[in-house]
């Protein structure tokens, strides 16, 4: 257990940095909201706070500055000329409602784990199990009088059994989860190579690994990996291109930020269907 110094600072604007948007597109699944609009949560072993007031978004950290916190939502790039999409009206409309969305540069072992996890689950589920896994497994952090869990790295998991993760209630992944440890610890595969490497060569790695198929491989790449072209496909997504694309449309058509368009058109989809449906 271990108590750190919380310090404070101004992260970025509202127009650069949406919360909401940013926390809620489907890319993450360790930061939370409590009443106040406050986001709390994890990353690379450091816990946050995050809020937005008269314009500007802060943050609260154990972090000895805000460098590390820059890097992790990307805001050292400029996303109004990275959105300029040629994608037709459809997508237009998801950039414009999008905006304020930062594709995070999660810890590539956190992110493949986590998406491991996030097969044929829905959201609140899979922040259940993941939350659990840091429970079990990570190293406790006391933040602002209350308790954390860092991510466990893959030397802690790789020598565990399905029956060990039997209280994630993780079901068919707790094996996929183990032997995607055994792979890092064993040297089978290099997460932190995967980030220069070139996407296809990214992806091809990735997809040697027991249970990743295309779409976690995607999610891994683009959220973990930093290859914008990391287009991943998944109902919302599907359902968004198929009725608004032409048929023979190619994520590749987007460009070298195509997994940007992705979380815009993600984003767009759902909260746009969820809104429909409440009205219903």
């Amino acid at each position: 257990m271990e108590n750190r110094e919380i310090n404070t600072y101004r992260l970025a604007s509202e127009s650069e940095l949406d919360i909401i948007k940013t926390f809620e597109c489907g890319q993450c699944f360790r930061w939370n909201r409590d009443q106040q609009g406050i986001y709390s949560g994890v990353a690379m072993g450091r816990a946050a706070r995050l809020w937005s007031d008269g314009g500007e978004v802060y943050i609260s950290t154990d972090a000895p500055s805000a460098e590390m916190w820059l890097d992790y939502f990307d805001l050292r790039r400029d996303y109004s000329e990275m959105s300029r999409f040629d994608g037709g009206e459809y997508l237009d409309k998801c950039v414009e409602y999008g905006m304020g969305i930062r594709i995070l540069n999660q810890e590539p072992w956190e992110a493949l784990c986590s998406f491991i996890i996030s097969q044929c689950n829905n959201i609140t589920r899979i922040k259940g199990i993941v939350e659990k896994l840091c429970e079990l497994f990570g190293d406790e952090i006391v933040f602002g009088g209350q308790k954390y869990y860092s991510f466990p790295k893959p030397e802690r998991l790789a020598s565990l059994s399905s029956d060990d993760l039997a209280p994630l209630r993780s079901g068919y992944r707790a094996p996929y989860i183990i032997k995607a440890a055994q792979a890092i610890v064993n040297g089978d595969i290099d997460l932190e190579s995967l980030i220069n490497c070139s996407y296809s060569e990214a992806k091809k790695a990735l997809l040697s690994l027991t249970g990743v198929g295309e779409k976690v491989a995607n999610c891994v790449a683009l959220f973990g990996l930093r290859h914008m072209e990391g287009f991943p496909v998944d109902v919302w997504i599907k359902r968004a291109l198929k009725e608004n694309f032409p048929p023979d449309f190619k994520p590749e058509s987007l460009g070298e930020y195509a997994g940007l368009a992705q979380q815009y058109i993600f984003y767009y989809a759902r909260e746009n269907k969820e809104h429909a449906a409440a009205k219903v």
